[in-house]
């Protein structure tokens, strides 16, 4: 395999030859940032999938080093993220997996479902199926990440009121909170309002104060990312001075120091049925869709500003492989976050290397930090969760979309109720379905306008929105959309409507210039018409026919039925259609 090709598939061939000591001072900067992010992130987000916090630091290490080797954003950070950790902790309860079993059934199916979500976007990448995430359309995506983000904030609602619920659903968590209101433990509560408030005002505190002492707008905005871990520290020095446990207080306990063991999880533990592996291989194709999208999303947002392209292919396969190497070291299902990636951008990361360096950070928090989080409050990271999904929750999408289309705001609608009322997977699906049905049903009656010639010009425009020259013997008509089997029809009847309203007609122009496409039962609706009007006395002809369609056409027998005549342009079937008459 020559050089070209193999860096192709390994970019940082490409950037490591050019990497210097400018570059890897500004990655450096760059990941010590994001690890203070990240650290935190990795333990709450853990917790958030319904795992141990040591795995979320697992999630952060050979996921981030894959990536490294086989990404090519500079600015993309991999690893735990809020609606990747979700779905994995509803696939885990969906089959009846929690920690409480006291199994180590949970650890292993986690790890299978990275390791299957991998080789799904692998699979993507390699065989190029990534125009597959063309089918969930922005307002299904949007009503999915702000039920996700719901359901995200709902499932803290225990550790928040200090109550013991134990439910993957939005309306059951509630109405579990709701029955066991008389033993919310107060201390709790308002130790998380404090955290809340704490990590809600606090970054704006530190912007202000920022701006104050001169720095730029970029740099107020990386000092502010250290709230978590002041909140960590304060959190720590709150629970041993004032012992909270004493109040009620659940604490992290004892995280394993060291790091994950390699090897392929052991199905054999499992004993699943073949129904438990059916649920788990479509868990993990649904959780791979939406890493794939949020990824690409993220990565080609921070290509775009530093005018660099990125491969969409060649990202799947990335985060394929770290997710891969995530099932591998005992880990969960990973992608990139936009809110660390855009921080590795604002402190300037410039390479891939970035990653690397954070997967460093993590390693040696792995060594030697984990017995000072000991004391680390459950509801801490709670909190964090918490603050974290509310950016998620995109009112202004939603109401840019209701303004513009009650049709794509149906769809988001729907996802966004069957997201809360049924779950993550039935919410995406039924959005996914209801996005294609809307596209078909637009697709199969497209606008179709009568033309007529703008005078003193060569154009020809819609006479109900133009004052334009027409002869009532001569139909101009042009059709917005593509010819296939949904609308194929449509345009049978629609010219039969019109031909029903010009008596005088002898000659009909289809203006093609709008049909990028046509398959075998338009080109047959185009045999019928051509008859129709041939037996009504009425001439077809066709013009500005593109390329491609001229193609198919040539394939069938219209162009042999074809009673009028093709021609370049429209305005030269209008004059010659007018010399015949």
């Amino acid at each position: 395999m020559k050089l070209p090709a193999i860096s192709s598939v390994m970019p940082f061939l490409k950037w490591g030859k050019n990497y210097n000591q400018h570059s890897l001072l500004h990655d450096g900067i760059a990941a010590l940032v994001v690890s203070m992010l990240l650290i935190p992130q990795a333990l709450a987000y853990a917790m958030l999938a319904g795992l141990p916090p040591q795995v979320g630091l697992y999630a952060s290490l050979l996921p981030l080093l894959a990536y490294a080797v086989f990404g090519s954003s500079g600015q993309l950070s991999v690893g735990p993220f809020a609606i990747t950790s979700i779905m994995t902790a509803t696939a885990l309860g969906s089959l009846l997996l929690t920690l409480q079993d006291g199994s180590g059934k949970v650890l292993i199916a986690a790890a299978t479902l990275a390791l299957l979500s991998g080789l799904f976007l692998v699979a993507f990448g390699v065989f190029r199926l990534g125009f597959l995430t063309n089918f969930i359309s922005f307002p299904v995506v949007t009503g999915f990440i702000a039920a996700s983000a719901l359901i995200i904030a709902s499932s803290q609602l225990g550790n928040i009121l200090g109550l013991s619920i134990h439910s993957a659903h939005f309306f059951d968590t509630f109405a579990q909170a709701f029955n066991q209101w008389r033993q919310i433990n107060l201390p709790t509560l308002f130790f998380s309002a404090a955290l809340i408030l704490f990590l809600f005002f606090v970054p704006k505190l530190i912007r202000s104060l920022a701006w104050r002492a001169g720095l730029k707008q970029e740099q107020a905005e990386i000092l502010s990312k250290i709230t978590p871990v002041l909140a960590i520290i304060l959190s720590i020095l709150s629970v041993v001075g004032l012992d909270l446990q004493h109040y009620g207080i659940h604490i992290l306990g004892d995280i394993p120091r060291g790091l994950p063991v390699l090897a392929l999880p052991d199905w054999q533990q499992l004993d699943f049925s073949a129904q438990d592996w059916k649920a788990l291989i479509n868990s993990a194709l649904l959780l791979s869709i939406i890493g794939f999208i949020s990824s690409l999303s993220a990565a080609q947002t921070f290509a775009a500003k530093q005018r660099q392209r990125i491969n969409p292919n060649q990202e799947a396969i990335a985060l394929g492989i770290a997710n891969i190497s995530a099932g591998c070291s005992g880990a969960f299902p990973v992608s990139a976050s936009l809110s660390r990636s855009a921080v590795a951008f604002n402190t300037g990361a410039k390479t891939p290397a970035a990653s690397a360096l954070t997967a460093i950070s993590v390693f040696l928090c792995c060594l030697f930090l984990t017995p000072a989080l000991f004391y680390l409050p459950v509801v801490t990271l709670a909190a964090m969760i918490v603050l974290a999904v509310i950016s998620l929750f995109d009112f202004a999408a939603m109401k840019r979309t209701f303004v513009y289309s009650l049709k794509d705001f149906s769809a988001l609608l729907i996802t966004f109720a069957l997201t809360l009322s049924e779950g993550l997977e039935w919410g995406l699906i039924a959005g996914v379905l209801v996005s294609i049905a809307l596209h078909l049903y637009r697709s199969s009656s497209p606008h179709v306008a009568i033309l007529g010639l703008v005078p003193n010009t060569e154009h020809f425009r819609n006479i109900e929105r133009h004052a334009v020259v027409t002869d009532e013997r001569v139909i101009s008509l042009r059709i917005d959309a593509s010819l296939y089997f949904a609308n194929a029809r449509f345009l049978a009847d629609k010219i039969n409507e019109v031909v029903a309203r010009s008596p005088k007609a002898k000659h009909l122009i289809l203006l093609c210039s709008a049909i990028n496409d046509i398959d075998a039962s338009a080109v047959e609706s185009l045999i019928a018409i051509n008859q129709y009007l041939k037996e009504a006395g009425i001439c077809l002809h066709l013009s500005e026919v593109k390329g491609p369609v001229m193609d198919r056409l040539k394939h069938s027998q219209f162009l042999d039925l074809l009673t009028g005549n093709i021609y370049l342009s429209h305005h030269q079937a209008w004059l010659n259609v007018l010399a015949r008459l």
